[in-house]
């Protein structure tokens, strides 16, 4: 009855507005639309005419909706926030958001499932892609990272290949195992990214209190063109939770939105999700000293190598006027840089720096940095032009530079990129320090026992789906060699022949 009543006075008071309080119902152009009811038509029952622009406008643009979905990262949730700088450290980057202590950057942050669909449960086991958009008065700079450390892949020329063996099968539209570690037998470098992805970590319990990584190695230049190679790291200051498998699964039948919903009440409510950022530094000269690569996004780097040192922290207090307009629309690419950090000669992020920046052209179009949420809070002072959704709004007649008959926007040469002497012979090759399988080893003994158990849970789940045993066995080869419980507890619970697995290992 109480229900009853209240949505009659809401009525009444609705119809109370006066015409000058209500605003007026256009088409795209702010021409006022006289009905938005019924159709145009020749007479009562006659058909309905092609005149009818506002019916016309309004069926087109249902039509364009939808954009194409993101090949990776297509279901995610986003909120608007504030950066803030712990100090001054422009002794190792030229960055502007780095160079006070207390600078305030505003940002906006997008977390995602990766290989699965738009509209997919938040509860799939994937990493989170962990993206951050921040509007310097440098321009914009894109932070694009995960929440687990490291990646299955070092080389961007794998990168399609997995992710068609992740996605789908072209045949039966289905995600299968078989077709995953199919893939995945023949690239060992994953095995770290595997023992990380099969713990509980695979499945987080909401995007809050989950970590973010840069995963890959970056370069910080100072003013002097002095290089730091630097990785990044997001903390949560929620702490960390995620759900086992059989949590994940119960959540799934309840709420496939939950950690959209979840992230958008904390926010109303003024529990505003925060996360410290760190770095670990290296010097040029010291790549080459430990028994990995540096620049190998598959490996961390330990702390007693580099020490990680807290820089800033960054706080979630807005959720988005339009999910479309900026979750979906916000486009975030590692080429999107300014002074002072560079990508590192890591082979994958080099591809990336290509393949972002690409792929947003596609999707959003060639004006995609001048949509709303991707804008710059800085003037764009360049001679680009035209293409689609253009609206620069340039009214010079000169569009190039040089110029000697007017002035024009000027180089700054402060702003140069770093320099390196090569003298190496071009290659295709893969690194010499692969060593696929210490870190994994390291990871899996420092993990406890109820841990242990559910990371041999979940793997065991799915490699026990795969048909072709020598898959099986190649993969538990790697996860043996990676450490001998750790193989030995696979071999168990998938009931496989220990000497498959030690002859395969032995012959590595």
């Amino acid at each position: 009855m109480l229900r009853k009543t209240l949505l009659l006075l809401s009525i009444f008071a609705c119809s109370q507005l006066t015409f000058a309080q209500q605003k007026p119902l256009t088409t795209n152009t702010g021409a006022p639309v006289g009905n938005n009811q019924s159709s145009k038509t020749a007479g009562e029952s006659g058909p309905v005419l092609l005149e009818d622009v506002h019916l016309i406008e309004k069926l087109a643009t249902f039509d364009r909706e939808r954009i194409p979905e993101r090949v990776v990262h297509a279901r995610g949730v986003g909120a608007h926030g504030e950066f803030v700088s712990y100090g001054d450290y422009s002794q190792y980057t030229k960055a502007s958001l780095f160079k006070e202590k207390g600078k305030k950057t505003p940002v906006f942050v997008r977390i995602s499932t990766v290989v699965h669909e738009q509209g997919s449960p938040e509860t799939l086991r994937d990493p989170r892609g962990f993206a951050v958009k921040f509007y310097t008065d440098q321009g914009n700079y894109d932070l694009v990272g995960n929440n687990l450390p490291v990646f299955f892949i070092r080389d961007a020329i794998k990168f399609p290949d997995m992710v068609h063996a992740f996605k789908p099968s072209p045949i039966y539209n289905r995600q299968d195992p078989n077709r995953v570690f199919d893939f995945f037998a023949n690239v060992p470098e994953a095995t770290n990214m595997f023992t990380y992805l099969y713990q509980d970590l695979g499945t987080p319990a909401n995007v809050r209190q989950l970590d973010g990584f840069g995963v890959h190695a970056f370069k910080w230049v100072n003013a002097k063109g002095e290089v730091t190679y630097v990785k990044y790291k997001w903390t949560s200051q929620q702490g960390v939770k995620n759900f086992t498998a059989e949590e994940a699964a119960q959540m799934q039948a309840k709420n496939h939105s939950h950690a959209t919903q979840d992230l958008y009440e904390q926010i109303e409510k003024g529990n505003y999700p925060s996360w410290e950022l760190s770095v670990q530094m290296l010097k040029p000269e010291d790549l080459d000293k430990f028994d990995f690569n540096p620049l190998d996004p598959t490996k961390i780097w330990p702390e007693e190598v580099a020490p990680s040192m807290a820089i800033g922290k960054m706080t979630l207090n807005r959720v988005p006027d339009n999910f479309f307009e900026t979750v979906e629309q916000a486009a975030f690419a590692p080429a999107t840089l300014v002074p002072g950090i560079e990508p590192s000669e890591d082979k994958l992020l080099q591809g990336r720096v290509f393949s972002y920046m690409d792929t947003q052209r596609y999707r959003l179009g060639g004006n995609f940095q001048r949509i709303a949420v991707n804008a710059p809070l800085v003037d764009v002072n360049n001679f680009n032009q035209n293409g689609t959704m253009s609206n620069r709004a340039a009214k010079s007649d000169v569009n190039y530079q040089p110029s000697a008959t007017q002035s024009t926007f000027v180089d700054d040469n402060q702003y140069n990129y770093s320099t390196r002497k090569i003298s190496e012979e071009t290659m295709q090759r893969v690194i010499s320090k692969q060593n696929n399988f210490k870190q994994a080893g390291d990871l899996y003994r420092s993990l406890s026992k109820v841990e242990k158990e559910h990371l041999i849970s979940n793997l065991a789940g799915d490699l026990g789906q795969v048909k072709n045993k020598e898959v099986v066995n190649k993969m538990v080869s790697y996860f043996y060699q990676a450490d001998a419980d750790y193989g030995n507890r696979l071999i168990k619970a998938l009931k496989l022949n220990k000497a498959d697995i030690t002859t395969l290992a032995s012959a590595k």
